[in-house]
């Protein structure tokens, strides 16, 4: 893939996500029938081609039919760039760097709404990355790749310096604002800079400074063939933003390696490391990470935010019924609470504010975790250290002498460490652990897998909860809609419960950069293990039966938890689907 292409897009000549609906819209229009759509996508994966090439290249249908069906079901106009003379204060609007990184071109603007020609009506990525990076509501209309090309060579040259190019050089001649008390803070009073390292030095802070501000919890910095990409993940999502020229990569990425205390001599392994900062009057963590890569280290950091963690059950989304049944669960006594997801769905957030709640004078708890993310007043903290033999087993086989009440392992990931969690939860302590699985009845399945005997797992589980982020709409241009004809083919048998209900979304403002999110929520699958359900453990089903008895006994899906949360006008339909999609046939 090009490495100036923002998102994974049909045009570039590779199977994408989105090729089986593709093929459901334009059978439901009529363009093709089911017979040539299954033809269709078993050539185009034989071939690893997008499916428009595939129906173009046999003559099933022209590319201008299919633009124009898949347009239509996403409520966008088809524009005739060729025959559309724009005005200069729209390809204003956008920088050519912009325009031709994310290969869009402005057509019109009216009011504050700038729509722009794109090839591909389902990449909702890329418009939402133009909202944040111009900071005005962008809507998009629909145009054959081949023109939108066309017009980016006319109206954007390539001579034409991008607005951060011309930026970083007048940095790198020296006129540079003072800095801010902020970026003071970040910098280090006491840091010897040199006339020629003091852009750099600037340049990061501001990197970092900004990604504060916006929300970020990670920031990218990937090295390419010719450019280095710097992209901020808010609420979940990456958002490209504008990238320093590619001779300055080298210098970038060693004063953060300077800043996190790696080796800016190796460059041949991964680097771990930290930076600890204050930054507008809060404390934060930065978790650095280098790897090798074909064009140099790829750099994340990782922010953590101290003040931002101390949530309680209400704020991670949970609603008042599944806040009880949750807060039941977590009062107990002894037995294991497992939360599960995959990397980034919020369970370390989630243990974190179990811990907030029930941490008292009279318990002791101590946690395992690789590594301690976030200090907590009043909990004892051990970091995993393999390199010394400090393994999750070995801390386990130890803190169980320390006589604690609760104890938090940071992930069971062998049979060693399960196996001690639940004699742990078998000798009278509360243990609270995660795991990887994409739902909650799996992970009964899953820990027997790894080795713990049906009988100790039935006995020692309490409760299991699989979870997985949403973004909020933003509060401040929260506005009413009605569901897509697609979304409610998606729904399948839920759709009937949204027909006529009333749903919301972001308009895009100032508050959330245009992208209509501000935020996020948690969606929750809790499964309450009963006496019915032990004796099904006992008896080694499967993870389907347990699932249907769970179902049978009331415990709601993550498609119908985020359903109900979409009907609250707590987030979208369009987020729930995103992050339900495998929930689809349940």
């Amino acid at each position: 893939m090009d490495d100036s292409s923002a998102t994974l897009k049909w045009e570039t000549g590779s199977l994408t996500a989105n090729d089986e609906y593709i093929l459901e819209i334009l059978e439901s229009v009529g363009l093709i029938d089911a017979k040539q759509a299954s033809s269709t996508l078993a050539t185009a994966q034989d071939k690893d081609k997008p499916v428009i090439d595939v129906l173009v290249d046999t003559g099933v249908a022209k590319k201008m039919d299919i633009l124009k069906a898949l347009a239509g079901q996403f409520g966008m106009e088809i524009i005739d760039l060729a025959g559309h003379d724009i005005p200069q204060d729209v390809i204003d609007a956008v920088p050519a760097d912009v325009a031709r990184r994310y290969k869009i071109v402005p057509a019109y603007k009216i009011d504050n709404t700038l729509t722009v020609a794109i090839s591909d009506p389902l990449d909702v990525e890329t418009l939402d990355s133009l909202r944040y990076v111009l900071k005005c509501n962008v809507e998009g209309a629909v145009a054959p790749s081949e023109q939108i090309a066309t017009a980016l060579n006319q109206y954007y040259p390539q001579g034409q310096s991008g607005a951060v190019e011309t930026m970083l050089e007048e940095i790198t001649e020296g006129s540079v604002a003072v800095p801010t008390t902020a970026m003071q803070e970040l910098i280090g009073e006491d840091v010897e800079v040199s006339e020629t390292d003091a852009p750099i030095i600037k340049l990061v802070s501001l990197v970092i400074l900004e990604a504060f501000r916006n929300r970020a919890s990670d920031i990218h910095l990937e090295p390419m063939a010719k450019k280095f990409r710097i992209r901020y993940r808010i609420d979940g999502v990456l958002h490209e933003v504008e990238s320093p020229p590619k001779r300055l990569q080298a210098a970038i990425v060693s004063r953060i390696k300077i800043m996190s205390n790696m080796s800016i001599a190796e460059k041949r392994i991964p680097q771990d490391g930290r930076i600890q900062i204050n930054v507008m009057g809060r404390d934060l963590d930065l978790r650095v990470s280098t790897i090798p890569s074909s064009h140099g280290e790829s750099v994340v950091m990782r922010i953590l935010d101290k003040e931002g963690l101390m949530l309680g059950l209400p704020q991670l989304g949970f609603l008042s019924d599944d806040q009880q049944t949750f807060e039941r669960l977590i009062g107990m006594s002894d037995g294991i609470l497992l939360v599960t997801g995959p990397t980034g769905s919020g369970k370390t957030t989630t243990l974190y504010a179990c811990l907030n709640q029930i941490n008292r004078p009279d318990r002791k708890i101590i946690t395992v975790e690789d590594p301690v993310e976030y200090q907590l007043a009043g909990i004892n903290q051990v970091h995993v250290r393999s390199d010394i033999g400090l393994t999750f087993s070995a801390a386990l086989r130890s803190i169980l002498r320390q006589a604690p009440n609760i104890i938090m392992i940071g992930e069971i990931r062998d049979l060693e460490t399960a196996e001690i969690a639940v004699n742990a939860s078998l000798t009278g302590h509360l243990v609270f652990s995660t795991l990887h699985t994409n739902d909650a009845p799996s992970a009964i399945t899953r820990i027997m897998d790894i080795g713990v005997k049906p009988f100790l797992v039935a006995s020692s589980t309490r409760g299991i909860m699989a979870q997985r982020l949403v973004r909020k709409i933003c509060s401040s241009c929260k506005t009413e809609y009605q569901p897509t004809d697609l979304e409610l083919r998606l729904l399948g048998p839920h759709a009937e419960q949204v027909r006529q209900a009333k749903l919301y979304r972001g308009a895009g403002c100032n508050d959330c950069n245009h992208t209509g999110y501000k935020g996020r929520w948690g969606l929750f699958e809790i499964f309450t293990i009963n006496d019915e359900v032990r004796h099904m453990i006992y008896e080694q089903v499967t993870a389907s039966d347990l699932r249907r008895k769970a179902r049978e006994l009331g415990m709601r899906t993550l498609r119908e938890d985020g359903l109900r949360k979409a009907l609250a006008g707590m987030t979208t339909l369009q987020e729930v689907l995103r992050v339900t999609m495998g929930d689809a046939a349940l």
